[in-house]
């Protein structure tokens, strides 16, 4: 299944931003992967050590209601529930010996965990969890 551009969810201002780092090395892992459909799918879910936790995967195509972000010859998907926590987040690659990869800055979380993958929002949604590390 191919990504397909939806204009209804394009909004003037993107739901997230990739710096020029980040979309080079999306683009290497699709290069190698021979699937030019593939998308980057951003996720938030619940859990957590600090409520939220982010997550990432590769997406054949879009769901209803998706947002779709095209930016320097890349794709990113995010549902309805994430793009809300998402807003204004900028997808970087940070290449470290230790943790290393993809990271979301995300001006809406107003704290986060040691590990970097958990967030908590200013309205206190979501249910802190031990961290996985």
């Amino acid at each position: 299944m191919a990504i397909e551009q939806q204009e209804s969810t394009q909004t003037e201002t993107s739901v997230v931003t990739m710096t020029a780092r980040a979309a080079d090395k999306l683009k290497e892992i699709v290069a190698k992967q021979d699937r030019t459909d593939l998308a980057l799918r951003v996720y938030v879910t619940p859990g957590g050590c600090s409520g939220f936790s982010y997550g990432m995967t590769f997406a054949e195509g879009t769901e209803e209601g998706d947002a779709l972000v095209e930016q320097e010859g890349v794709r990113v998907v995010i549902d309805p529930m994430s793009a809300m926590y998402l807003k204004g987040a900028e997808i970087d690659f940070v290449d470290a010996l230790m943790g290393g990869g993809f990271a979301l800055r995300n001006p809406n979380a107003v704290s986060s965990c040691g590990c970097g993958q958990s967030f908590k929002t200013a309205d206190d949604h979501g249910s802190a969890k031990a961290c996985s590390h």
